[in-house]
C-alpha cells in the first residue's frame, strides 16, 4: 500500500480528523507487517529505502529500520564539467529539501512503528548526532555525475555515515575529506554469485550493496545498484544456506541497464527474490548513437527477466536545464501502456506472419507468458514525496 506523510495541524475539521485517524490506522497496519518502505524524496531519482532489521538486532536495542539513502540531490543546481556545458535544476521543489528533513522522516516512521506494536528495547544509539532523529545508516551512490553524487547535499550527511559508491564517485567523494568511510561498490559477478560476500564492513552481514554491470558498457553508464538483504536472518531453523540465507533485493538503475545483464540475479546462490526494480520510463538520448536513459521498452524487457514484485519509475523528472548539452537532449516520454502496447503489436506481427510455423508458435507462447508475468507485477509511479510499503 502507499504511505502518505502524517498530517500536522492544530485546526482540523471533524472530517479531516476522521480521515487522519483512518490514515494513521492504515499506516500502523502496514508497518506491523515488518516490510521495507520506499520513499521518493524528490520528483527525480533520490530515494530513502527503509529495510526492517532482523528481529535479533531490534531485540538488542537497534532501531527498527536500517536506512539506505540513495543518490541524494535535494536542492540547488547540478553541473557536470562546467555550467556552460551542462547545468540543471529540479523543475519541482523537492518534498524533502535537506538531509535533516530526511532524518526527520525516518524518525517519524520509527515512532509510527512503535505505535504499531513493534516491541524493542530503546538504545542510546537510536539517534547519533541527529537531534533526536533516526540516523541514516549508509549512503549508496550509483554514478559520479552530480545529479546522483551531489556535493552540497552529501556534505549535509554526518561524516560518520559510510558511503558506498562506484569507483569514480568514491574517488570524488574521498577528495572532499568529509566522510570517514568511503567504499567502492563491489561488482556482482561470477558463477553463482553470493550476495553475502558483497557485504562490506561496516554494513551488518545481513545486507549488501553491489553493482550489476554490462560487459558492453565499459563506462558503466548503464549499470545498476543491487541492494540485497535478509530481514529474517537468524530465524530459520534450516541448515541449508539456500533456505536460511535467501534474500530479497531492490535493484536501482536510474539510466537503465541492458536487460540481459540482469540475468545474473537469477544465478545468485543463496537465491535472491527481486522485490523492487527502479527503472525509468522516459527514453532520453543525445543522438541516435548516444542513448542516456534506456526507457520503458528496456524496462519491460528487464522486468521479463527479473519478475520483480514492483517496478518503480525513477529519474523521469523533466528538469530545467541550460548549457550546450540541453540543446541536444531528446526526450521521448513512454508510458507503461506504450511499452505494453508495443509488445502486443510485435506479438500480433509474429502471429500474422507465422503461417503455422512451429518455431513462431513457440515464440508467441513465450510472448504471452511474459506479458502475463508482467501483469502480475505492480507498476508504481511514486510522485515527489510519496512512499510505498513493499509488501
Amino acid at each position: 500500500m502507499g504511505l502518505k506523510p502524517s498530517i500536522q495541524s492544530s485546526q482540523l475539521t471533524e472530517d479531516e480528523v476522521q480521515l487522519h485517524s483512518e490514515l494513521h490506522s492504515a499506516v500502523n497496519d502496514a508497518l506491523s507487517h515488518r516490510r521495507p518502505i520506499l520513499h521518493h524524496l524528490n520528483a527525480d531519482s533520490s530515494w530513502l529505502l527503509q529495510i526492517p532489521r532482523p528481529a535479533n538486532a531490534v531485540k538488542h536495542g537497534g532501531r527498527f529500520y536500517f536506512n539506505v539513502l540513495i543518490d541524494p540531490w535535494l536542492k540547488g543546481p547540478q553541473s557536470d564539467v562546467a555550467s556552460w556545458f551542462s547545468k540543471q535544476w529540479h523543475a519541482i521543489e523537492s518534498k524533502f529539501g535537506s538531509i535533516a528533513e530526511v532524518e526527520t522522516l525516518a524518525g517519524e516512521i520509527e515512532s509510527l512503528s512503535a505505535e504499531a506494536g513493534i516491541q524493542r528495547v530503546k538504545s542510546k544509539n537510536d539517534s547519533k548526532t541527529t537531534g533526536g532523529r533516526a540516523a541514516i545508516d549508509v549512503v549508496a551512490i550509483s554514478h559520479e555525475f552530480t545529479d546522483h553524487c551531489h556535493k552540497e547535499t552529501l556534505l549535509e550527511v554526518h561524516p560518520d555515515v559510510p558511503i558506498i559508491a562506484t569507483e569514480k564517485a568514491a574517488e570524488l567523494i574521498s577528495s572532499w575529506s568529509h566522510f570517514r568511510t568511503v567504499l567502492t561498490t563491489p561488482t556482482f559477478t561470477g558463477p553463482s554469485p553470493d550476495w553475502r560476500q558483497m557485504s562490506l564492513s561496516p554494513l551488518p552481514t545481513w545486507i549488501s550493496i553491489s553493482r550489476i554491470t554490462s560487459s558492453t558498457d565499459r563506462l558503466y553508464y548503464h549499470s545498476a545498484l543491487l541492494i540485497s538483504f535478509n530481514s529474517l536472518a537468524g530465524q530459520s531453523q534450516s541448515s541449508d544456506s539456500n533456505i536460511s540465507d535467501a534474500a530479497e533485493a531492490v535493484i536501482y538503475t536510474p539510466h537503465g541497464v541492458t536487460a540481459s545483464s540482469l540475468s545474473i540475479a537469477a544465478e545468485a546462490s543463496p537465491p535472491l527474490s527481486v522485490l523492487a526494480f527502479l527503472h525509468g520510463l522516459h527514453d532520453v538520448a543525445l543522438s541516435p548513437a548516444q542513448q542516456l536513459n534506456l526507457g520503458g521498452h528496456n524496462g519491460l524487457a528487464a522486468q521479463r527477466i527479473l519478475k520483480a514484485k514492483y517496478w518503480v519509475g525513477t529519474h523521469d523528472e523533466q528538469k530545467r536545464g541550460r548549457g550546450v548539452v540541453s540543446f541536444f537532449l531528446k526526450r521521448k516520454i513512454i508510458t507503461i501502456e506504450d511499452a505494453l502496447g508495443e509488445e502486443k503489436r510485435r506479438r500480433k506481427e509474429l502471429q500474422n506472419g507465422s503461417n503455422g510455423n512451429s518455431a513462431t508458435k513457440s515464440i508467441n507462447k513465450l510472448s504471452n507468458d511474459l506479458l502475463n508475468d508482467f501483469e502480475d507485477a505492480r507498476f508504481a509511479e511514486l510522485a515527489n514525496g510519496e512512499s510505498r510499503v513493499l509488501e
